[in-house]
């Protein structure tokens, strides 16, 4: 995984590794110096003749452009450096300039500057580009957009939430000889990456049989019996041994699910005792895409949700019917077996999350405590967290998995990842990697959450294959 570390740890992390290396400074400012200049000649194909223009404020950002500087002009390159403070007097084109180099305010900024207008010439942001706030990713009144980011150490969460993919462009980690993990023992935020995910799975044991990983789905109503096609499809395709799939409507149920389901209707009510009849056999539950709604639903899903004592994934209707009707988490809270949420920023003000707080990340781990359960908050950057666990990034996504029934694929692979054992926070993670891997390979234009779901099994058999 890697590590992403606010303002305030790296800031610890640098003077640590400043005591160790004599009190020094300039060490640290000349190594990011020369990542910096690395990069540029990178993006520059070169570096004798080429022309370059640094804006550098006054502080530890703007001493890296300028170590970069230096660098660049011992390569052959016509180097100007531009004070941060008058930059909005400048204009640069691509008839005078190759790169612009933005170091000039880094994570400590606070307030508005105005940069120069570069039209169509390349940016290197230092860092994180100069008036992005780097625990939000919020722009703090006009910010460069940069083609490229370098930043050092570990990734800032502005890196990745808010405005920040738009604003950074490609973000480049450079290794300049500070471990935060070393200096921070508090960093608990993380991006998750393929090889994690496949140190997470087990490849089936030679003997294994279909009940090994079983999932139950309570999914699908007259007219959206697709969602509970996709979340049995999806949890197939990602190793359930074999699904029982329950819909609200008869004439649904042949139309609806992949031959290999096991269908049984839900009952008008009862669903509590319809479902604990048979609970004990399965490894996992996933409850809520496509159930409808409606008072008489809402009191169904909290009742099967009071009594299911297995790994459940509440989504979609299950999390507005999950919700107490005197506004109270208590069914959610109160289960002693773990679960796992999936909302959008939608269901996750309906769930009581504050969609208005800026730091999604905190706002993410507010709702997981207030619940008792793991929280998967969806987005371009998804953020996944437990009571008193780590806070898990997953960034594979692309618009790719902006399609109807996106969500029911996601779901259906939690809840198979739950019932091959593994824990919550890495299930949802896991799965929302998954899901983003397998839309990657997915067609560029119009593709189907079926797509998606089809995909699933692939990347599997990647992910294990690796191990």
């Amino acid at each position: 995984m890697i590590a992403v570390v606010t303002p305030e740890q790296i800031r610890q992390a640098d003077a640590a590794t400043i005591a160790v290396l004599g009190g020094c400074p300039d060490v640290l400012i000349n190594r990011a110096g020369a990542a910096v200049a690395h990069v540029a000649i990178g993006m520059m194909g070169g570096g004798y003749g080429k022309r370059v223009l640094v804006i550098c404020g006054k502080g530890d950002n703007g001493n890296d452009g300028r170590a970069a500087a230096q660098r660049l002009r011992q390569r052959g390159a016509q180097v100007r450096e531009l004070d941060a403070a008058v930059a909005a007097e400048v204009f640069v084109d691509v008839r005078t300039t190759d790169l612009v180099i933005d170091a000039a305010y880094g994570i400590g900024f606070r307030g508005t500057w105005q940069p120069p207008i570069v039209f169509d010439v390349p940016v290197l942001a230092v860092d994180i580009p100069s008036g992005l706030n780097p625990m939000t990713g919020e722009a703090q009144g006009a910010v460069l957009v940069a083609n490229t980011t370098i930043t050092f150490a570990a990734l800032k969460p502005g890196h990745l939430l808010g405005d920040g993919p738009a604003f950074c462009g490609v973000v480049e980690l450079a290794d300049i000889g500070v471990d935060v993990l070393d200096h921070c023992a508090d960093v608990d935020i993380f991006v998750v990456e393929a090889g994690d995910v496949a140190s997470w799975m087990t490849p089936r044991e030679h003997d294994a049989h279909k009940w090994n990983n079983g999932v139950r789905v309570l999914a699908g109503s007259r007219g959206m019996s697709g969602a509970a096609s996709l979340v049995c499809a999806a949890a197939m395709r990602a190793g359930a041994g074999i699904v029982h799939a329950s819909l609200r409507d008869d004439a649904a149920l042949d139309v609806a699910l992949p031959t290999e389901v096991v269908q049984r209707r839900l009952p008008e009510s009862g669903w509590g005792d319809f479902i604990a009849s048979d609970l004990g056999r399965f490894k996992s539950l996933i409850i809520g895409p496509g159930l409808g709604r409606g008072d008489d639903v809402f009191a169904q899903v909290r009742d099967v949700l009071a009594i299911a004592d297995i790994p459940t994934v509440i989504d979609g209707d299950g999390l507005i019917a999950a919700i107490d009707p005197y506004n109270s988490p208590s069914v959610i809270a109160g289960r002693q077996a773990p679960t796992v949420l999936t909302p959008h920023d939608g269901e996750f003000a309906a769930l009581g999350g504050d969609i208005n707080d800026p730091n999604r990340i905190t706002a993410t781990r507010d709702l997981a405590i207030k619940m008792n359960c793991t929280v998967l908050r969806k987005g371009p950057t998804t953020i996944v967290t437990s009571v008193g666990g780590p806070v898990l990034l997953v960034v594979s996504g692309d618009n790719r998995l902006a399609t109807a029934g996106s969500g029911d694929v996601l779901s259906g692979v939690i809840g198979a990842l739950l019932a091959r054992g593994l824990e919550p926070l890495t299930a949802a993670a896991g799965g929302a990697l998954i899901h983003g891997l397998a839309g990657q390979m997915s067609p560029i234009e119009g593709t189907l959450a079926r797509d998606i779901a089809g995909n699933i099994s692939d990347v599997l058999s990647e992910l294990v294959g690796t191990r």
